[in-house]
């Protein structure tokens, strides 16, 4: 069974996650400041459950949730910790109810942390950073049930060997609540899926296989042996990601991302497999429910 997954916003829904920025929040006086979060978070907890319910209806089994749903939330000077919010309680208890639905409706949810989280960073102050945004993201998918915190593995500086090594260290900083959703995605430039094998397999950290990013940037894997180890790594539904090129596999940028996913881009060792894949996309919605579409008629096609 596969299980297709919206990442983080919708193009033609009007379901909206509000954000604010350090600057616009420190022109203002704290308790106000705290206010206007506080009514942000509430209004990006009515927004999440508002897109699980769409997924529901629309059969689209997992939705990655933005990073900044709790706006600014890890920023040096402008942060802070849910219990200083007014409302922080009904805030949680919001979130609290996406969790709910979700599993009622056997719906998925993941979070995907933007770039700047980079654990083998040679930079200590961009290690510590990346270690509070896990953590954050972590509080929040107690919350809902997410399962997925999926980073990059991060840069090379020169020696692939150690970068990975230093990732490695860095993953013994993390809480248990981290440690247990955390997973690793293989990239377009550096770390191919068979670079990040061995410390998956050695640190029990599921590999998120996007293959998008492995026809960029090949290793000695084929698709279908990158598929199925990258399936053992994980204790539950895997989960990976698909994508189609802007301009073709020809074009001059192959990384760069289409509106829609291409029939043809989607592997057939996948097709039978339990599998949750994150489509992205930038229609979003539209593109999801295309692809669940064309999946249906091709896999109907394939049955005649």
């Amino acid at each position: 069974m596969i299980r297709l997954g919206l990442c983080c916003i919708f193009r033609d829904e009007p379901i909206k996650f509000s954000t604010t920025t350090a600057a616009a929040i420190g022109r203002m006086a704290r308790p106000l400041a705290l206010v206007k979060l506080s009514a942000l978070c509430s209004a990006n907890a009515d927004a999440l459950l508002a897109a699980l319910k769409f997924c529901a209806k629309h059969g689209i089994g997992c939705f990655r949730v933005n990073s900044q749903i709790l706006p600014i939330k890890t920023h040096p000077t402008a942060g802070y910790d849910i219990g200083d919010l007014p409302d922080s309680d009904a805030i949680v208890e919001r979130f609290r109810e996406c969790k709910t639905f979700a599993e009622q409706h056997h719906l998925r949810t993941c979070f995907h942390p933007d770039q700047f989280v980079v654990l083998n960073s040679q930079r200590p102050e961009v290690v510590e950073a990346s270690i509070r945004e896990l953590e954050y993201q972590a509080e929040v998918a107690e919350w809902i049930g997410a399962d997925v915190i999926n980073i990059h593995g991060g840069g090379a500086f020169g020696d692939k060997a150690k970068a990975i090594a230093d990732f490695a260290k860095s993953l013994d900083r993390l809480s248990s609540r981290v440690r247990d959703r955390l997973t690793v995605e293989n990239d377009d430039k550096i770390f191919a899926p068979a670079d990040l094998l061995p410390v998956c397999r050695a640190a029990g950290i599921p590999l998120v296989y996007d293959v998008h990013h492995h026809r960029c940037h090949r290793d000695e894997l084929s698709e279908s042996a990158a598929t199925e180890q990258a399936i053992e790594t994980w204790n539950r539904e895997p989960l990976f990601h698909i994508s189609s090129p802007l301009e073709g596999w020809s074009g001059p940028k192959p990384a760069r991302h289409h509106d829609f996913i291409d029939i043809k881009d989607f592997p057939d060792c996948w097709r039978h497999q339990k599998l949750t894949i994150e489509v992205e996309a930038k229609a979003k919605e539209l593109a999801v429910m295309r692809l669940k579409n064309d999946l249906k008629k091709s896999n109907t096609k394939k049955t005649r």
